[in-house]
């Protein structure tokens, strides 16, 4: 069943195309050349009317009729060069006035013509076509009769007018194609942050999974050497007590890197708001840190100096201790002595780590943490140092603000 028109709905769409034609750049518009064709079909008809009805001058003779056809004929490249255009239809318009045919046959490919040099030229062009256009009309009417010449100033408003509603025409398009051009560029604007935070945002899930399995994992493989030494060691004298406390110890990191692995993915559910990270990790979970190095065989001392750190921060600090203890248990060999330092001074959260181990061994592949490290310093404008101690063994050193504003405190 099809569904009546309304006046209402069909004058909404005619409005609509309107405004369409009104706001696409001349230059630019599609069928270009077909629809300046045709206007020049229907000027060149609409000056023969005129000619024909229209009783201030003499009927155009064999003469008049072709210079009056003619003007009409370049409208159809007017888009293209309007100057020009303009420039043929006055030596066409200027004879036929001259010899005193009917003089409003030429108006509207004349008004035509000026409109299209006002609204596809600057102002001052504009400006300096009207007033040749005006001054060449009233000298050709000179040489008809003073009368014309008058009339034709009396009727130049009519000329100023026609090219007023070109540069305006102009500007407002200039106007529509700034906004447009704007809202473009909010918009890749929008899609660049969004990118930019969808990178950070795995580059922080990589951090922290990277942290978290390095740290789970290196303590479970400790743990799980104890047990097997145990049991290799003297199979007749069998150390139960230390076997159940090493599996139970291997349980306890499990259960732990299990949670924190499920608050570190949360993040990837569909289901869950934008910007949701879960909690974070602070400086309240420092201890436990510790004690899991120690057991994994470190002897590790801490000192914590820190009032209130900001969450990032607090994050921060916890995640490059988590990765420094990791290193030291990894790579200072058995029980090193690790100690772990954090105060406030002038506005900043102090770190330490350091171990009197003996450091990697030469010519190992090197892995992401010290560059996770790095990375978490300078995630909340602070830096990182990391390298061999002078007496032997290995430190970390940062320096984070607790100071934060803008998009690093969020």
């Amino acid at each position: 069943m099809q569904v009546p028109t309304t006046p209402q709905k069909t004058w909404s769409r005619s409005a609509e195309r309107i405004i369409g034609v009104i706001n696409r750049d001349p230059m630019t518009a599609p069928h270009a050349a077909r629809n300046d064709a045709v206007l020049a079909v229907v000027s060149a008809g609409l000056a023969v009317a005129l000619a024909l009805l229209v009783d201030d001058g003499r009927r155009p003779d064999a003469v008049g009729w072709v210079l009056l056809l003619a003007c009409n004929v370049p409208i159809a490249w007017r888009r293209r060069q309007p100057l020009l255009v303009l420039l043929a239809v006055v030596a066409c318009v200027a004879p036929y006035h001259a010899l005193d045919n009917t003089h409003s046959a030429p108006t509207p490919v004349t008004y035509i013509a000026l409109y299209t040099v006002a609204v596809t030229g600057r102002p001052l062009r504009t400006v300096l076509v009207g007033a040749g256009v005006i001054g060449l009309s009233v000298s050709v009417m000179l040489t008809v009769s003073m009368h014309e010449a008058l009339e034709v100033l009396r009727i130049s408003g009519w000329v100023v007018a026609v090219l007023f509603c070109g540069v305006d025409v102009r500007v407002y398009r200039q106007y529509v194609a700034s906004i447009v051009e704007r809202a473009e560029r909010a918009e890749r604007t929008r899609e660049e942050e969004a990118r930019r935070r969808v990178a950070e945002e795995r580059l922080r899930i990589a951090r922290d999974l990277h942290d978290l399995l390095a740290h789970s994992i290196t303590l479970i493989g400790v743990q799980t050497s104890v047990a097997a030494h145990v049991l290799s060691a003297d199979p007749e004298r069998l150390d139960r007590a230390t076997v159940a406390k090493a599996l139970d110890d291997i349980a306890e990191t499990c259960r732990s890197a299990r949670g924190e692995l499920r608050t570190t993915l949360e993040v990837l559910r569909e289901h869950g708001p934008p910007d949701a990270r879960g909690p974070l990790p602070g400086l309240d979970g420092l201890s436990d840190l510790a004690e899991a190095a120690r057991l994994a065989g470190a002897r590790v001392e801490q000192t914590v100096r820190v009032g209130q750190a900001p969450p990032a921060v607090g994050a921060a600090a916890y995640r490059i201790v988590q990765e420094a203890l990791t290193n030291a248990v990894r790579h200072a060999g058995p029980e090193p002595a690790v100690h772990v330092a954090l105060d406030e001074r002038q506005g900043a959260l102090h770190l330490s780590v350091r171990d009197d181990g003996t450091g990697p061994a030469p010519g190992g592949t090197p892995g992401f943490g010290l560059v996770g490290m790095r990375e978490r310093a300078r995630s909340v404008g602070g830096t990182l140092d990391a390298g061999p101690r002078a007496g032997g063994g290995f430190e970390v050193t940062a320096v984070l603000p607790l100071t934060m504003t803008g998009e690093r405190a969020g």
